[in-house]
């Protein structure tokens, strides 16, 4: 199951109870007081893992609690501090606060940690009160309450490449012929249900990560289809392969599908919509005299001024070359 979003509330511990006691000993009368200080509250952090890709950790446990501190004893014994509540999220989790609707971390870099709340200070015994004047005071300090909080999760997937298009448009089958990836792949629309991750391997150890969200289709920002419930995972990405079905299923123009996607990106946010674009036009294996591919591409570079190629996804034709040109843009946007 892939959960991207997640609700909760967390605690840090309580500090503990400083404690009233005084010396006890034979032959010693009036030996003072020596009752301890209570020990510090755990606090919460959060890290950044990079073994996690979704927030199913959440789904069914809503509520976090660091260790208490413990109360103070006699004869000078302070308690124990409470241990720290550390959270393990995926890279690329962000943390709000959700009574206040403020962003408070993004952990967008897996070892990244972040204290979101801090554990009570513990209280002092009354030891810490005797003065000369005062030399047997009766009274310790209460151990302060830990933070808390009540959160909103959100996940955004970090991958370099991010795929786009219509439903049945073949991203799944790229995906999967270019990485070790395995998404449903069917001959209906909407087979991607959920965000897939793709490591692309190319020779002298170079590697980039290719991300497959489900189809996008007209007015999926604001909430039809499945694609706008996933279009923040490639917010992060540094380029987007917006793929073109060249004989679309249902006889559209794949010039017009192309307008309709960037209209899509453009609506959800202006981010998406200024992404750098490649455009590849599948299926060609379809069209063996490339005719019905050449015109669309005349008629996109009419449209705007970006790399257009034409591959197979099936038979991988053109995958090779597109794998490098992503590479190169990749390693550009780096630097």
């Amino acid at each position: 199951m892939f959960v991207d979003e997640a609700e909760i509330w967390v605690k840090a511990g309580d500090g503990g109870h400083g404690c009233v006691s005084f010396r006890r000993e034979r032959f010693i009368p009036k030996g003072g007081p020596d009752g301890g200080d209570g020990g510090n509250g755990g606090d919460v952090y959060f890290e950044a893992v990079d073994h996690l890709d979704t927030l199913t950790d959440f789904a069914g446990k809503h509520h976090w609690r660091a260790t208490n501190g413990k109360p103070g004893e006699g004869a000078n014994r302070h308690g124990a501090d409470g241990e720290d509540l550390v959270i393990q999220v995926p890279a690329g989790t962000l943390i709000y606060d959700k009574e206040l609707d403020m962003l408070l971390k993004d952990l967008s870099e897996p070892g990244t940690k972040v204290r979101i709340c801090r554990g009570g200070r513990g209280g002092k015994g009354n030891k810490a009160f005797a003065t000369p004047k005062y030399q047997a005071p009766r009274f310790a300090q209460q151990g302060k309450p830990g933070q808390e909080r009540s959160l909103r999760l959100e996940l955004k997937l970090i991958a370099d490449v991010g795929l786009v298009g219509m439903p049945n448009a073949g991203k799944s089958t790229l995906i999967s012929r270019c990485s070790a990836a395995r998404p449903k792949i069917a001959n209906y629309p909407f087979t991607t249900l959920n965000p897939v991750l793709g490591i692309v391997e190319l020779t002298d150890d170079r590697r980039f990560v290719m991300a497959d969200i489900p189809g996008l289709i007209e007015g999926a920002h604001w909430g039809a289809g499945l694609g706008h419930e996933f279009l923040r995972h490639i917010e992060r990405t540094r380029i987007l392969v917006h793929v073109l079905d060249i004989l679309p299923p249902d006889g559209s123009d794949p010039t017009k599908n192309y307008d309709k996607i960037n209209r899509e990106l453009l609506l959800h946010s202006k981010v998406l919509g200024d992404k750098p674009q490649i455009v590849i036009l599948n299926k060609i294996d379809l069209d063996p005299d490339q005719i019905t591919a050449n015109e669309i591409m005349d008629r996109l570079k009419k449209k705007d001024s970006i790399p257009i190629l034409c591959v197979s996804a099936v038979t991988g034709k053109g995958l090779k070359e597109l794998n490098e040109i992503l590479w190169k843009r990749i390693r550009g946007t780096k630097e």
